[in-house]
């Protein structure tokens, strides 16, 4: 085994210990299936998907169902939380059900992305080295489990609220950020599916407010999912709100917003159009283009 594949090893066990620690403070105040908290089986179901997806994988030396099997995850997790709690009320069967809409909608828009172009980039090298491969598929378990956090830490609760504002202001923050990420990923997808625009960049519709526009949205809907969960977390519980904050780290300093960036600066950075593109439309937050 080489140093990259112990590292690799090595970064799993880590975000392993990091669900772990999650799982803990999740459960706090949580309802429990023999004697063990339902919120650390939902964690534990979250990676234990992705280690069964791995093996056929990994063999295959294939990512095309990896972001399916992302949106598969959401939505058992989210069902077995509801299935195993009791007394489940109306704050939970809200969670639940724009959780497993946003999973649903946002993996089968990945998936047929991903069929259609043949292959996800980023998992070229990846796919090749068994240490990283599984380390990229654990990575997607702790991305679970941590966008998950406050949905199932209210869902799995023994407090139960009536819905209230929190309730209304959250699902209205969520719809909003739903819909700016449906309709950006649409946009773009109409945009590529052009043929004369073949090679181009967007900078129409909402692209033309953001360079990230699906980012936003996907930011804003979580954001909105903790608030709802919000009355319901006590103790230890508080510190699933970093779902969100997780979501904005991911997208904003990790895999998202960076990755694309150097990539769009090594496709048209040499164009003139394109320099003037980005100086004039925020990166993330739609704001009205500046003036050229």
């Amino acid at each position: 085994m080489n140093k990259e594949e112990r590292s690799s090893i090595i970064g799993t066990l880590v975000v392993v210990l990091i669900g772990a620690g999650l799982a803990v403070a999740g459960s706090q105040g949580g309802h429990t299936v023999a004697g063990i908290p339902i919120y650390a089986l939902c964690i534990a179901l979250a990676f234990l998907i992705q280690w069964i997806a791995f093996i056929p994988a990994w063999l295959n030396r294939t990512e095309k169902f990896y972001d399916l099997t992302g949106g598969i995850t959401y939505s058992t997790v989210t069902l077995l939380a509801i299935l195993l709690t009791p007394d489940i009320d109306a704050r939970s069967l809200l969670l639940a059900g724009i959780v497993i809409i946003w999973a649903v909608r946002l993996a089968s828009f990945l998936y047929l992305r991903i069929r259609n172009a043949g292959e996800d980039r980023r998992f070229r090298e990846i796919k090749q080295s068994f240490g990283r491969f599984l380390l990229t598929w654990s990575l997607q378990g702790l991305w679970v489990a941590f966008s998950l956090a406050a949905a199932l830490a209210a869902i799995t609760s023994t407090l139960r609220l009536d819905l209230d504002i929190f309730a209304i202001v959250g699902f209205l923050v969520w719809l909003t950020g739903f819909a700016i990420e449906v309709i950006a990923d649409r946009q773009k997808s109409a945009f590529n599916a052009k043929p004369e625009n073949k090679g181009r960049f967007i900078s129409t519709g909402l692209w033309s407010w953001s360079r990230h526009p699906n980012y936003f949205g996907e930011i804003v809907l979580w954001i909105g999912v903790a608030v709802i969960a919000l009355p319901i977390l006590r103790g230890w519980q508080y510190a699933t709100l970093i779902s969100p904050i997780f979501i904005v780290l991911l997208l904003t300093r990790i895999s998202g917003i960076p990755m694309l960036e150097r990539r769009a600066d090594q496709k048209w950075g040499g164009e003139a159009e394109y320099q003037s593109y980005k100086a004039r439309t925020s990166v993330l937050i739609p704001l009205p283009p500046k003036a050229k």
